[in-house]
This record gives structure tokens, C-alpha cells and sequence, in this order.
């Protein structure tokens, strides 16, 4: 009689919560930020889900703001795009790669550079060279080490970097065939697949840690590339690694 004159079910009335044990999704977060210290709660969650666990967003979004593991963002202006320029995905594999060099700097102080190759199709990594200096000859010595078990591209997009003005690399890519597309100097975002991996690898790797060894430099960076192959997922590749992508192509 009483829950009938206040208007709730009798149900509604016993109703006791149950505890939670959040103790198995609490090592499950903690064991993927550890390895993945850069990923934030969509790339954590979509991970999570992908190993076959049942919690949902709500779920895993409140156990991860209560262990304070979000990711502090910087701020900056940003300018809007004056004459932005279409950038078009390619229809199949081995169509276009982009490329593109970084550097940084061990903890003694000597400097190197990366060479970095990506497939705009499905983002995925190629290879990325690590070395004191590269040349042309460098250059060209891994691309040859690509197609090897790839094929040659149909072209390849790239900055105006003295790397790949070269003349050896004209005639490399006259011999088999490939085709160089130079954006626009000062025009980065006409190459936005290799920029975004380059942001995301100095974010994991190169920023995260303090190298001693050109050596640990290398051994970090094959680890990687084959996380970011294999199980980071990518939201413009519906939510899939560039290789799932692939083999769905």
C-alpha cells in the first residue's frame, strides 16, 4: 500500500544494488596504457573491445577517469586552410606511397634522421630507416627493400626535401617505373597520410623516450611498427589495423 500511494513498484522498492568489481577491467586499462602510453579512451576502448571483452563505453570511461589516465592536451591556435587541396585515398594497395624524413637526437647529444614510408590505402607502415645521415643511396636502398616483397608503387607523394630532389632518385624511379609527386613547399597537408603517422611515432616513440644507442632507436621502432600494423586501430579505416583493412579489401 505505501509503494502504491508514492508511485514505485514494490521491486523498485527492495531494489540493492550489487558491488562492481572493476579489479579485471583495472588490469586490463592499466596493461594497455603501460604498453601504449600514448593512446587515449576511444583507441583504449576499441582495443579492449577488439580482445573480446563485454564492458561497455560508460563502463570503461569511468574506470578510466577514476585512475586519472587521461591524456593532457596541448593547446594552440589553429589557423583555418586558405586553398585546402584535395587529398585522394587510392582504390587498391601498392597504388601510392607517401614518405617523408624526421629527426632527433640521442642523449649524448649526436643527432639522427628517419626515413619513414606508409601505403595511403590502409595507412600501413613500410618501413622506417633509422641512421646518422640518409642519402639518396639510402633512400633508394630501402625502397628496393619494400618492393622486394611488395612491387613497385604506381607513384610516390613526397615533400621537396634534398633527399628526394635528387638525381638518383629521378633515375630510380625512371628505371621501374614509379612516379614522384612533390607537393607544394609549405603545403604539408598535401601530404597528410605521412604527417599523421610521423605526429603519432613521435608521440609513441620518439617523444616517450631517452635514447642512448642509435641501436635502442631501431629495436623500439621495429616493436612499433608492428603494433601500429597489428592491433592499433584506425578510426578513417572503419575502426580496423591497416593490415584487417587489407585482407577486408
Amino acid at each position: 500500500m505505501a509503494c502504491d500511494v508514492i508511485g514505485i513498484s514494490r521491486s523498485v522498492y527492495r531494489y540493492q544494488p550489487q558491488p562492481r568489481d572493476d579489479h579485471p577491467l583495472i588490469e586490463v586499462l592499466l596493461s594497455l596504457v603501460d604498453r601504449h602510453p600514448r593512446w587515449g579512451l576511444p583507441k583504449l576502448y576499441k582495443r579492449i573491445r577488439a580482445l573480446g571483452h563485454g564492458w561497455n563505453k560508460k563502463r570503461i570511461a569511468r574506470v578510466y577517469r577514476q585512475l586519472k589516465l587521461n591524456i593532457r592536451r596541448k593547446s594552440k591556435r589553429r589557423l583555418p586552410n586558405r586553398c585546402p587541396q584535395p587529398l585522394v585515398v587510392p582504390d587498391a594497395s601498392n597504388v601510392c606511397w607517401s614518405m617523408d624524413c624526421m629527426s632527433d637526437m640521442l642523449y649524448s647529444g649526436t643527432r639522427f634522421k628517419t626515413f619513414n614510408v606508409v601505403d595511403d590505402f590502409n595507412r600501413q607502415a613500410l618501413a622506417i630507416e633509422v641512421d646518422i645521415s640518409l642519402t639518396a643511396r639510402c633512400i633508394i636502398r630501402v625502397l628496393d627493400r619494400i618492393a622486394a616483397w611488395k612491387g613497385y608503387p604506381d607513384r610516390i607523394r613526397m615533400d621537396n626535401a634534398p633527399e628526394f630532389t635528387s638525381i638518383a632518385l629521378a633515375e630510380w624511379s625512371k628505371d621501374h617505373h614509379v612516379e614522384l609527386n612533390f607537393i607544394q613547399p609549405g603545403c604539408p597537408y598535401q601530404n597528410s597520410y605521412i604527417e599523421r603517422f610521423n605526429r603519432t611515432y613521435r608521440e609513441d616513440i620518439l617523444d616517450m623516450y631517452v635514447f642512448d644507442t642509435l641501436q635502442q632507436v631501431k629495436d623500439l621502432t621495429d616493436e612499433w611498427i608492428e603494433i601500429y600494423n597489428h592491433e592499433r586501430l584506425h578510426d578513417s579505416l572503419n575502426d580496423m589495423t591497416p593490415m584487417e583493412y587489407l585482407l577486408a579489401a
